[in-house]
C-alpha cells in the first residue's frame, strides 16, 4: 500500500488489529479442537464415562460419532508462516 493509503487507514488500525487477534484466537481454538491427541483423549474419557455408567448407550454413541467425525475430517496441517497484523507490514 502506498503512504497515502496508510495515512487514510491509520484510524482503523486498532480495529484491524483486534480483528487480526480474534482471527488468530479462532484458528488456535479450531486447531486445538481438531488435534488428534485431544480427540483421542476425549474418546478415552467418553469410554470411561460409559463403562462407569455415567452416560447411556445412546449418548455414548452420539458423542463417539461426533468425535470420530472430527478426527476423520481434520484439515491439512496448518501453514507455518507467521502472519502479521494489518498495518504492521
Amino acid at each position: 500500500m502506498g503512504l497515502f493509503t496508510e495515512v487514510l487507514l491509520l484510524p482503523l488500525a486498532p480495529v484491524r488489529s483486534v480483528i487480526w487477534v480474534t482471527d488468530r484466537l479462532q484458528e488456535a481454538a479450531e486447531n486445538e479442537l481438531r488435534d488428534p491427541a485431544v480427540l483421542r483423549a476425549r474418546l478415552a474419557l467418553l469410554n470411561e464415562a460409559y463403562e462407569q455408567g455415567q452416560i447411556g448407550e445412546a449418548e455414548f454413541e452420539r458423542e463417539e460419532e461426533r468425535v470420530l467425525d472430527l478426527l476423520e475430517s481434520r484439515p491439512a496441517p496448518a501453514r507455518t508462516d507467521v502472519r502479521q497484523p494489518p498495518g504492521m507490514r
